[in-house]
């Protein structure tokens, strides 16, 4: 299989934003991968922040933490939980970012004096983050999303530095366009015009799409893919239709049967004699389709009304769901509905609780009262970062009795400080991609629940946090009854605690979820889950 030159895929999206293009990326990128290509996907995002680090999670979903550190749109969290494998910092590029190094640039004189204009020089910059993973040797493919929607001013430095790199890469480019049919109950019929329309703008910005895939509630007709591909000049056999799924699992599944993959490879000048193999995609689906048992869990958390908050999450639970044949509803807590008087009623019938991650003090306090109840009712208990130091808070408040216990997050004035501001920390002002970022080791105790789940006693995880464990309480912990079982070799800085003498108590300082994929599911979430299943 020849190794050169990496073929480059260009996503572009119209009618309408929320498509799915991430997964439509991702689930050419599984089925490539499925075939023994190596592949990557990259998303560019038109929005002027540097990265999602700082934004409301309200604004912008999840921000996923690459193992080199840094903070990324959700999608990224899409492709590594298809494809099984680490993205990085140059799977993600920002305008913010791409400005960002222009400006540099231009202070350092490196423009040699010129006007500093979209076209050539943010296009260049746009070409060349584009082109850093291909420039690597190690991927056949690179797939690149492209955010929003055709048309939108935002998008247009896009469009333009991708119509032009087309032209520059030759015959190891393709644009595969993601647009809507729409269904008119009234009329009864499907309609094509929308995505006449979203060719249109497209080709006005000097791109023809090789591909078009059509998000539809009704399977399309031959004779409405004829029209599609009549008025918007592709081959017929490249209209692809894309019917909304249960799951988003099934959509490599769905794609290889309308012949994505096939279409790709013959457009690209590759022949197609090689065979899909995803025996393993199909065990994972059966399993979440055709679950033995059930359960009800519980994810208390500040943002839930937005699931995007916690997507990687709510997709490790499924994932450790389907690994256990097991179906697992979640039930969405409000923290800030939780209190002492209503906890019972709140948690009950719950085979489990999920404390998530978060910043800041609003919810504080009900996630602290979940945490009493499912620690004195033996109720399995998942903590994530936030969620681990709230078990900390509580333990300190209602077992070693420091009433006035808290984080310096929430009350720099405590009495007993059992979470502080890591040393590290303590000098910084600025907000963005300042925290502790990205993948660091951890030392795990023999016997403990995490020692059993992972199978080793030297794990590797990521983190996306300010403030820590404090030390100077640490004595005091273990000796009543709360342990330290993670231990970070270089700093100290404690990463797990948990409760030997319940039947599953364990807190986590880093984000067990961002690892979780189809193909390795994460243990702590499957060791949960397991614990939740035989919880009486």
């Amino acid at each position: 299989m020849s190794k050169s030159p990496t073929k480059y895929i260009f996503v572009t999206g119209g009618v309408t934003s929320s498509l799915g293009k991430g997964i439509i990326s991702a689930s050419l990128g599984k089925l490539l991968t499925a075939r023994g290509y190596s592949v990557t996907i990259q998303k560019l995002d038109p929005y002027i922040n540097v990265d999602p680090g700082t934004m409301n999670p309200y604004e912008h979903g999840e921000c996923f933490v690459t193992d080199d550190g840094a903070e990324t749109d959700l999608d990224l969290g899409h492709y590594e939980r298809f494809l099984n494998n680490s993205t990085s910092q140059a799977n993600n590029v920002t305008t913010g970012r791409i400005y960002q190094t222009v400006i540099q640039k231009e202070r350092k004189g490196d423009y040699l004096g010129k006007t500093v204009q979209i076209i050539p020089h943010i296009t260049d910059e746009i070409k060349r983050r584009i082109q850093i993973l291909g420039n690597t040797g190690k991927f056949d493919f690179v797939i690149t999303e492209i955010g929003g929607t055709v048309g939108d001013i935002e998008a247009l430095p896009y469009i333009e530095a991708v119509r032009q790199l087309k032209w520059e890469l030759e015959d190891s480019a393709l644009f595969i366009h993601l647009t809507l049919v729409p269904y008119l109950a009234a009329a009864g019929e499907l309609k094509t015009k929308p995505t006449q329309h979203s060719v249109k703008t497209l080709l006005e910005s000097g791109i023809q799409p090789d591909i078009l895939v059509c998000r539809t509630e009704h399977p399309l007709g031959s004779d409405i893919r004829r029209k599609v591909a009549r008025f918007c000049n592709v081959e017929r056999d490249a209209v692809i239709e894309s019917m909304d799924a249960s799951t988003i699992y099934e959509v490599p599944l769905l794609m290889q049967k309308e012949g994505l993959d096939k279409v790709v490879l013959r457009k690209l000048g590759l022949a197609d004699n090689t065979e899909v193999k995803l025996e393993q995609w199909c065990n994972f689906l059966e399993g979440l389709q055709n679950p033995e048992k059930e359960i009800t869990i519980g994810l208390v958390g500040k943002y839930v009304e937005l699931q995007d908050a916690y997507k990687s999450i709510s997709e490790a639970i499924i994932h450790a769901g389907a690994t256990n044949a097991c179906k697992v509803k979640v039930e969405w807590i409000h923290a800030e509905e939780i209190n002492d008087k209503n906890v019972a009623e709140k948690l009950t019938g719950l085979k489990g609780v999920l404390v998530a991650p978060g910043f800041g003090d609003r919810g504080m306090e009900g996630k602290i009262s979940a945490i009493k109840y499912i620690r004195e009712n033996n109720i399995p208990f998942l903590g994530i970062c936030l969620g681990m130091q709230s078990a900390v808070i509580e333990y300190a408040r209602n077992v070693l009795g420091h009433k006035d216990a808290n984080s310096v997050e929430m009350n720099d004035a405590t009495s007993a400080p059992v979470i502080n501001l890591m040393e590290e920390q303590k000098e910084v002002t600025e907000k963005g991609g300042t925290m502790r970022l990205g993948a660091y080791k951890c030392q795990l105790t023999e016997g403990s629940n995490a020692y059993k789940v992972y199978q080793n006693t030297e794990i590797s995880e990521r983190h996306r946090h300010r403030f820590e464990f404090n030390n100077s309480y640490k004595a005091d912990f273990e000796k009543s009854g709360m342990i330290a079982t993670g231990i970070n070799p270089k700093t100290n800085l404690v990463e797990i605690v948990e409760i030997p003498t319940h039947p599953w108590f364990v807190g986590v300082q880093f984000h067990p979820e961002y690892k979780s994929t189809v193909a390795n599911p994460h243990p702590l979430f499957c060791g949960f889950i397991e614990a939740c299943i035989n919880n009486k």
